[in-house]
């Protein structure tokens, strides 16, 4: 049994680690851009490179590095300047394009600095130009150039409370943009009339543009009017800095706060392509789980919700996989994308994926043969080193063994340190990518005597 559990625990980190390569940037630009001769091709479309006076490259993301490698492989030789703002360590070697690492999830001073030499190279290019601007998750927090009247610290005090309360990222992302001077398509606004090509790697439950880093290049629908049903929502008014509240009431009555839409003519010379997202993960996951001898079956790249419900949900497919053998039989392997939400209830270190190794922890208990790893693929789960964690039958009374009690650890939102006392943690170290969550889940019947 034990060398069973063993061997399981191996073969979820293989699927985790087919899942990341599938999401590696230089894999996602070179599925949608391509050289040929002087012609950039972008999903086909051709852009003449010697045709323009400049070309400037910029972005943000902890994905970004190496989709500037990969660009820079393509067309170093007419590349005019570049900029982008990446993570701490999340970093690659670059010829042309300079690097600025920042702070994530909370932005900081670099990163500030990083998105004001963003905003003034774009706005140096001109008619006969052409911008591209590689975005991936992280983004919104590499570009903190807030808006008139709002400081750093504004925004380093709102994200916080926006974490802590348990709102979604398409909230946090809406307010996030109006708190910007280059979110919610003023950057495309900076640019304009430069030609303009976005590339994007999505971290977003859907794969909307106009959320993925806040969208900088890409119109808003958002208003001010949304922002303050977020923060009603979540009573979190008193909370949130004076500047910010005073800056969103105002923007619900003067127009010249709010975000560009879709008429704004920068949007004209703009193209967006998404080159890699949660189900080109999964797919691959897929594979190598079926070339290991496991039924996969996919629940859904678009999974959102409290954690501790979705991992409810697992536990329950698992144990039915077990009983009846739907929705497939054993060996299983029941794989899920997508990124929850947990509400901070404790004052324990943590984050999403390994919070869902311990909420599901105590309800595969005594059930044979099932092991459960959730993922970041960012390689980074909530403010901790770890991406996520692995849970399995014997994780609940292994931690009791040791004095530790799963439940008290759940209620005080500690995850991090109850995998790190019994040893499994998912360490990764930073992987420069970030396509949301990866959740694995194999169930096996016990080897025949």
């Amino acid at each position: 049994m034990a060398d069973l559990l063993k061997r399981m625990k191996t073969e979820a980190r293989q699927i985790f680690s087919a899942g990341l390569t599938a999401a590696a940037p230089e894999a996602c630009i070179r599925r949608y851009c391509r050289r040929d001769g002087d012609n950039l091709l972008v999903d086909d479309h051709p852009y003449d490179l010697s045709g323009h006076e400049n070309i400037y490259v910029i972005g943000a993301g902890k994905a970004t590095a190496a989709m500037a490698a990969a660009i820079e492989n393509l067309m170093a030789d007419h590349i005019t300047d570049g900029i982008i703002t990446v993570k701490y360590g999340y970093t690659t070697s670059l010829a042309k394009i300079r690097l600025v690492e920042g702070g994530h999830p909370l932005p900081d001073e670099n990163g500030l600095a990083g998105a004001q030499a963003i905003l003034e190279m774009t706005k140096a290019a001109g008619e006969k130009d052409l911008v591209i601007c590689l975005i991936s998750g992280g983004g919104s927090a590499l570009l903190p150039l807030p808006a008139a009247g709002i400081t750093l610290a504004d925004k380093q005090e709102t994200m916080g409370v926006l974490l802590a309360c348990g709102a979604t990222i398409h909230e946090i992302n809406t307010i996030r943009k109006h708190l910007s001077a280059i979110k919610g398509g003023r950057l495309a606004e900076t640019a304009y009339p430069a030609s303009l090509i976005c590339l994007l790697i999505s971290d977003v439950v859907g794969d909307d543009p106009s959320t993925i880093a806040s969208g900088p290049t890409v119109p808003d629908n958002g208003t001010f009017t949304d922002c303050m049903a977020i923060i009603d929502q979540y009573g979190i008014a008193d909370a949130l800095p004076d500047a910010v509240l005073n800056h969103i009431k105002a923007g619900l009555t003067d127009r010249n706060l709010e975000t560009p839409g879709k008429d704004a003519p920068a949007f004209q010379n703009t193209r967006t392509l998404i080159c890699g997202g949660n189900r080109e993960t999964i797919d691959a996951a897929v594979k190598e789980a079926s070339a290991l001898g496991y039924s996969p079956l996919v629940l859904s790249s678009l999974v959102q919700g409290e954690t501790s419900e979705i991992a409810g949900m697992h536990a329950a497919i698992a144990k039915e996989v077990l009983a009846s053998g739907n929705p497939v039989p054993p060996p299983a392997c029941i794989l899920s994308g997508g990124e929850t939400t947990v509400t901070i209830r404790g004052k324990g270190k943590g984050g999403r994926n390994q919070h869902f190794c311990l909420a599901i922890a105590d309800s595969i208990a005594a059930i044979e043969n099932i092991v459960v790893l959730s993922g970041g693929t960012d390689g980074t789960d909530g403010p901790t080193d770890a991406a996520g964690a692995i849970a399995h039958t014997h994780t609940a009374a292994a931690a009791r063994s040791k004095g530790l009690d799963p439940r008290q650890y759940l209620a005080e939102s500690n995850s991090y340190r109850f995998f790190e006392q019994i040893g499994d943690l998912l360490i990764t170290g930073p992987t420069n990518t970030n396509v949301m969550d990866l959740r694995i889940m194999l169930v096996n019947r016990p080897p025949e005597i």
